[in-house]
């Protein structure tokens, strides 16, 4: 069973928090989420040292430091944060032991210590030894099987944060009980990663509209000329199948440059739009096209409008470029809900386990 932050009341939790959150983005929004922890803990007087990565790195990478994370940390919450640049244990625990009730810490990019990729044991106890009890405040972290995420659950009493609530409590409900019509839209990159979502919801959705590599994936199969457009070529077995959907509606028309296929276009907005009009739950996940270059954003900007137009559904998005996309454009706050994840989001909507969810639940009591 997880244990919440919110529902500790009382109950004395220990002076050292160990907190695992989640900057792997170049804006700051889920630096955001996560202040509402962050200041839980500090009124309680407990001193937060913060886990968190950066890339892939392969050991020790200046670009991949989390110093100018930190600093922009300390401006969101208002508050001097000291940042960590080495993983001398000893030296951390020492610093940590002598620092104020309230002081806050960053730990240099967790990904550069030896052992974090292997969820390993021994690194976790090391980890572990710097606090008294574990937060996880990393949902866009929490389907990987690392170190900081998993086996350090073993060895402190630790608790989900405030958003990752609210992310198991939202993803939870529409996994369960979303109400019907249901439609899911997907697009952006990474075709294969909606696979998952798409075989989940084969019977719970009514509907699945695509744009983006998806679409261009799964037009190529049908043998519609997609020019130099990015598909998944090399994944055409897992994706065939989907042909057979009856549920799936793909585009009509495109805005084209270059060879390349890169937004839907009218007449499949207006397709999309009236499709989006019937449902009762929405579930978005990348956009229609390069929304990021001038002209080819109009395809996300129609379903966008379609969703918060359409006041009788339940909208929850997620992902990277889809939050970029929604924040840039004014729809943020319109959703539903936004998640914080991607990967996360989509592995936990096809209804796969999170490592990270599951070390909570068999967490060290």
């Amino acid at each position: 069973m997880i244990r919440y932050l919110s529902k500790v009341g009382k109950k004395r939790l220990g002076s050292t928090a160990v907190v695992r959150l989640d900057f792997n983005t170049e804006d700051t929004w889920r630096m955001e989420t996560a202040i509402p922890t962050l200041k839980f803990l500090l009124k309680r007087k407990c001193k937060v040292l913060a886990l968190s990565h950066r890339g892939r790195p392969k050991g020790f990478e200046k670009k991949f430091s989390l110093r100018k994370d930190s600093q922009k940390l300390a401006r969101l919450l208002g508050k001097k944060i000291s940042f960590i640049p080495h993983f001398r244990f000893g030296d951390i625990k020492k610093i940590l032991d002598q620092a104020n009730p309230g002081s806050v810490f960053v730990l240099e990019n967790i990904r550069f210590l030896k052992g974090e990729y292997q969820n390993s044991r021994e690194l976790a106890k090391k980890l572990a030894h710097l606090g008294d009890f574990y937060v996880n405040e990393g949902f866009p972290i929490s389907h990987r099987n690392d170190t900081s995420v998993a086996a350090i659950t073993e060895f402190l009493p630790s608790y989900a944060g405030f958003q990752l609530e609210r992310e198991i409590k939202y993803l939870s409900h529409v996994v369960a009980n979303p109400k019907k019509p249901t439609l899911i839209v997907l697009g952006g990159g990474k075709a294969g990663d909606k696979l998952g979502i798409l075989k989940f919801f084969r019977k719970k959705a009514d509907r699945f509209i695509v744009g983006g590599e998806p679409a261009n994936t799964l037009l190529w199969i049908k043998g519609v000329d997609i020019g130099d457009s990015l598909a998944e070529k090399d994944n055409r077995k897992a994706f065939l199948p989907l042909l057979k959907y009856k549920k799936l509606v793909l585009p009509i028309d495109y805005h084209i440059k270059n060879k390349r296929i890169l937004d839907i276009g009218p007449r499949t907005e207006k397709l999309f739009a009236a499709e989006i009009s019937k449902a009762r739950t929405v579930i978005w996940n990348g956009p229609m096209g390069l929304f990021e270059k001038k002209g080819f954003e109009r395809g996300s900007l129609a379903v966008a409008r379609a969703i918060v137009s359409n006041k009788k559904c339940f909208s929850l998005a997620g992902g990277g470029e889809t939050v970029m996309f929604l924040r840039e454009y004014g729809f943020f706050n319109k959703f539903g809900f936004v998640s914080t994840g991607g990967g996360a989001m989509l592995e936990f909507l096809a209804g796969e386990k999170l490592p990270g969810i599951e070390a909570l639940e068999k967490s060290k009591k």
